[in-house]
């Protein structure tokens, strides 16, 4: 909203200062302070509220250390995430910006589906929450909305390199002259970013050559599947990571922090050029949004460090997970997930080889076994007898290295 009144007021008014709501890093970094405004002030309000209503975590005892003391913590604090994202980005950001609108809907879409789970659970005394084929069900139509918007929408393109043509081409050191680096048009494409790889681009439409000279038309039969995939694997496993205090919230900063650099990177021509990546046209705007995001974690963790005050409920977690997984896929790097997203993905699989491993061996010897003491993996060190906090933070130090190798991706090939 302020970047249409300003532009406005430079235009008509000629208003001193007006023209620096044109460059994105000041809208980032002013969308930065106001999300982290608006979960420190929101936040205190809202937890009073929550224990006003009595609005508190129903504990089941697995008999781990100082877990029943965590009885009647107030939960659904997820509310102080969506509204210190949502209201910096409807701030700051272009609306009418194809990225934006897909990540606002991916925020409001999910963080509706976890309150409703959260509000059965708390409200209905139901401490099941929402049935999982409905949590499923939600993030498949999620899913679909994202991969036909970036299938079909004229607004998602990239725009390829070209060829080098000779010596001069090295000589270009300037924006505009960069621009002929690249093709004048943005094209339609699947394509998508491999680490590790030079000339590090696949286009999922390959997958279906076999189909014949016509394949292209067919891309999105993998592509959907794969963007359905991606968002339920993502916002469970940050689901499941919502286990201690602080672990996801931290998380999902380190995540979103570096989700931003490189959004800002593929949305700037020079940096792409440089870095000799895909240029998509327009994502740079996305840095707003993330910049809501990571600042609405880091105010959250005032509150939701250890010991806890507030929990943020599936209304933050899902959200969180959502927004990654779908930033990730408009920005191309969703090949990346398994490295920046490492702490989810282990979280995840320890669930996975647990149940697994438990049905199988219990057909076959008449007893389940487990290969963890408790799962998900967070729980297992806890049972070893290692504080909840140091736990947290080991896996926060994790989550720092595995996203410095995501960066270094850019060069390392």
């Amino acid at each position: 909203m302020f970047y249409y009144i300003a532009d406005y007021l430079q235009r008509c008014c000629d208003v001193p200062g007006a023209g620096v709501f044109q460059y994105i890093s000041f809208r980032t970094a002013a969308a930065v302070i106001v999300s982290l405004l608006i979960s420190l002030v929101f936040g205190t309000k809202w937890i009073k509220y929550l224990n006003k209503k009595q609005v508190g975590e129903t504990i089941r005892d697995l008999g781990l250390e100082g877990q029943l003391a965590k009885q009647g913590t107030p939960t659904m604090g997820g509310l102080i995430i969506l509204a210190s994202i949502l209201i910096p980005t409807l701030l700051f950001a272009k609306l009418d910006n194809i990225y934006i609108l897909l990540m606002i809907f991916t925020t409001v879409w999910l963080g509706s589906v976890g309150f409703l789970d959260d509000y059965i659970k708390v409200f209905r005394k139901n401490k099941n929450g929402l049935s999982g084929k409905y949590k499923i069900l939600a993030q498949v139509i999620l899913g679909i909305v994202v991969g036909a918007t970036m299938y079909l929408s004229n607004s998602v393109v990239l725009r390829e390199k070209l060829p080098p043509s000779g010596p001069s081409i090295e000589q270009h050191v300037s924006g505009s002259d960069l621009s002929s680096k690249f093709k004048s048009e943005g094209i339609k494409s699947t394509k998508t970013t491999i680490p590790f790889v030079k000339d590090n681009e696949f286009d999922y439409a390959v997958l279906l050559k076999w189909l014949g000279p016509d394949y292209e038309k067919y891309a999105y039969l993998i592509f959907i599947p794969l963007v359905i995939f991606i968002i339920a694997a993502v916002s469970n496993g940050a689901n499941l990571t919502d286990g201690m205090d602080g672990l996801a919230t931290g998380t999902s900063a380190i995540i979103g922090a570096t989700l931003g650099l490189l959004a800002w990177v593929s949305g700037n021509i020079v940096f792409a050029d440089y870095l000799n990546i895909m240029y998509l046209p327009n994502t740079g705007e996305l840095t707003i949004f993330i910049g809501s995001f990571v600042g609405g974690c880091i105010g959250f963790l005032w509150y939701n460090s250890y010991p806890a005050q507030v929990f943020m409920g599936d209304t933050g977690s899902l959200a969180l997970g959502g927004s990654i997984a779908v930033f990730a896929i408009i920005i191309r790097k969703e090949l990346l997930i398994p490295i920046l997203c490492g702490i989810f993905l282990m979280e995840s699989l320890s669930v996975i080889l647990q149940v697994s491993y438990f049905k199988i061996t219990k057909r076959r010897f008449g007893a389940g076994r487990r290969i963890f003491k408790m799962s998900p993996l967070h729980h297992h060190f806890q049972v070893l007898g290692y504080p909840e906090p140091k736990i947290v933070q080991r896996f926060m130090i994790v989550g720092i290295i595995l996203a410095v190798i995501t960066i270094i991706t850019l060069k390392l090939r």
